[in-house]
This record gives C-alpha cells, sequence and structure tokens, in this order.
C-alpha cells in the first residue's frame, strides 16, 4: 500500500485545537475520508481532497489521525462499525428463531443498499489484500460479534427445532452476506450487461424477499 501522505504530520500541528465541536469536526472528516476512499480507493485518494470536501483544514486531518494512513484505517473501522451496530440494536433473542434470523437478513440486506460506499470501500481494502483490515484489532473484534450473534441463534434454532443442525456460523455469515454485497458492488456491470438495475424499487423488494428465503430455506430441519 502506498504510503504517501502518511506518515509525519506537518510543522505545528502538535498544539490540540482549541474547539468546541472537536467530536464533530472528527466527524465530518471521516465521513468525508469515506467519500474520498470509497470513490478512489487507497491509491487515488490525496488528503488535500479530504480536506477540500469538509470545513475544516488539512493540518486538523493530521492531528485527529496522524496522516493517510491512519484516516484510512479509521474510515474502514467507522464503516464495518456501522454495519455491526445495525445488528447490534436488533435485540434477536426476543423473537422466535425464524422470525429473528428473518430481521438478520434483512437488515443486512438494508444496509448494503443504503451504504454503497461501505461496499466500495470493502472492495477496494480486498484489492489491497486486507493489508489494514488484517492489523485493525477494532475491526476483528467487531466482526468476531457477529459471528457469535449468528452462533448463538443457531443454536437456539437447533434446540427449537426450527433450524437443521450442523451450519457453521460463519459460513452462514458469508451466505447472507455475498448476495447483499454482490448486488451493490456489480449494479453497474450487471445494469450494462443485463439492462436491469438491481437498485429500482421493484427489483430491490424481490431482491430482499428472496435471500431471506434462501437462507431460511437452507436452514429449515
Amino acid at each position: 500500500m502506498p504510503l504517501d501522505e502518511s506518515r509525519a504530520a506537518p510543522a505545528g500541528v502538535a498544539n490540540r485545537p482549541q474547539t468546541r465541536d472537536a467530536d464533530q469536526t472528527r466527524r465530518d472528516i471521516l465521513a468525508a475520508a469515506t467519500a474520498e476512499f470509497s470513490e478512489k480507493g487507497y491509491a487515488g485518494a490525496r488528503v488535500d481532497d479530504i480536506a477540500a470536501r469538509t470545513r475544516t483544514t488539512k493540518r486538523m486531518i493530521y492531528y485527529y489521525f496522524g496522516g493517510k494512513e491512519g484516516l484510512y484505517a479509521a474510515a474502514l473501522e467507522e464503516a464495518y462499525g456501522g454495519m455491526r451496530d445495525a445488528e447490534g440494536a436488533l435485540r434477536l433473542d426476543g423473537l422466535p428463531p425464524a422470525d429473528a434470523m428473518r430481521r438478520l437478513v434483512e437488515t443486512t440486506f438494508d444496509h448494503h443498499a443504503a451504504h454503497p460506499e461501505f461496499v466500495r470501500l470493502v472492495s477496494g481494502e480486498n484489492i489491497e489484500e486486507a493489508r489494514t483490515v488484517a492489523a485493525s484489532a477494532t475491526i476483528k473484534q467487531r466482526n468476531a460479534a457477529v459471528i457469535g450473534t449468528v452462533a448463538a441463534l443457531l443454536r437456539r434454532g437447533e434446540a427449537e427445532g426450527a433450524f437443521r443442525a450442523g451450519v457453521d456460523p460463519l459460513d452462514l455469515h458469508m451466505l447472507i452476506s455475498a448476495f447483499c454485497f454482490y448486488r451493490v458492488s456489480n449494479r453497474h456491470t450487471l445494469r450494462a450487461i443485463f439492462g436491469e438495475d438491481s437498485a429500482t424499487p421493484g427489483r430491490a423488494d424481490a431482491h430482499r424477499r428472496m435471500v431471506v428465503e434462501a437462507v431460511l430455506r437452507y436452514l429449515r430441519p
């Protein structure tokens, strides 16, 4: 991964900025960085362009994130965290297993559809062979949590006779994510080749129903 713009902060960044909205500034920088990295990838993104998208300065970006590499890592952690936060808010324990699984699949579908920048960031990170993800304990921990959630739901469903035995939680997570991810990541090539846009409301609704049905049929005893 190129390391331009990513090491030393410019001179004069040592002093802490005097501002009451430091958290908002950091969020604004992350939002701009997410847009920049998702559009151009790590190599093509520039700190100057990220600063231009915000009301802050390049020096402030270095203050908060240390440089391009730290900013990219933070953007990835924020993107993965958004997906995991959506899953964590579901309160699946209070639902019958099949209903809980339906809600989990629908939430995954909806989040991918609503956040194509997440899909683009993950696609770009795979091109980089997951170097930043591999170095991030935060991303690993947050993603381990969803596998624990799926595993617990599978055990409960198996115990209640709603799901078949022997389903691997990581495999199921991949099955759910694969379609939700692919229809967003390949939207433009699919439209160019087949003349159909996966984001149109009617087709999106059909896809949402399809992936839920596919997962529930797969889990059926």
